[in-house]
C-alpha cells in the first residue's frame, strides 16, 4: 500500500508549485476586476471551478499524500499572510497588488467610458444605486466602484438639511 503520509515530489518542488500558482492567480485577479463572490455571476463562478480543478495539477504535481496537500496549503496560506501584511505595510505594493476605486457618478452624470472599463452595465449600476435607496443618476453627487467590488453612493444633500445662513 502507497504510504499516504509521504509526498511524491520533494518538498522543494511542492513548495515552489505552490509559490507559482500562487502569485499567477494573485496577479490573474488582480487584472480581472472588481466583483466581490457575492456579486459573481454563475459565468463567474463557472470559470472559478474550472481554474481551481486545472490549477490543482500544477499544485500537487504527482503527489496525492495527505503531507504534499498540507504542505501546498501552510505554503498558499503563508504567502497569502505575507502579502495582506506587504500591502499594510507598504504603500507602493498597495498600488501595485490592490485595485484602485473609480468613480462611475460624478454630480449627477454617468461616467459611461468608466462603466465601459469596468464592464458594468447602467442596469447594474441603477441596481446599486436602489440599494441605496435612490432611483436615478441625478441624485448622486458620487458613486464609487470601490477596490472591493461594492459601489459607495454618496447622494446630494436635500436643501431642506443644509444650514441657513443667519
Amino acid at each position: 500500500m502507497h504510504n499516504i503520509f509521504i509526498p511524491d515530489v520533494s518538498i522543494a518542488e511542492k513548495l515552489l508549485r505552490s509559490v507559482v500558482i500562487y502569485f499567477f492567480l494573485l496577479l490573474a485577479f488582480r487584472f480581472s476586476g472588481k466583483r466581490q463572490v457575492g456579486q459573481l455571476t454563475p459565468f463567474d463562478l463557472i470559470v472559478l471551478l474550472i481554474i481551481s480543478n486545472v490549477l490543482q495539477n500544477a499544485v500537487i504535481g504527482n503527489d496525492n499524500s495527505l503531507t504534499g496537500g498540507i504542505i501546498g496549503a501552510l505554503t498558499i496560506f503563508g504567502l497569502n499572510y505575507l502579502v495582506v501584511v506587504l500591502t499594510f505595510r507598504s504603500k507602493r505594493a498597495r498600488r501595485l497588488l490592490e485595485l484602485q476605486p473609480t468613480l462611475l457618478i460624478h454630480n449627477g452624470r454617468v461616467l459611461y467610458e468608466n462603466l465601459r472599463h469596468e464592464l458594468i452595465t447602467l442596469d447594474d449600476l441603477l441596481a446599486a444605486l436602489r440599494r441605496n435607496g435612490l432611483v436615478e443618476p441625478k441624485q448622486v453627487r458620487f458613486a464609487i466602484l470601490e477596490e472591493n467590488g461594492q459601489v459607495s453612493v454618496i447622494p446630494f444633500t436635500p436643501k431642506a438639511d443644509s444650514p441657513q445662513p443667519s
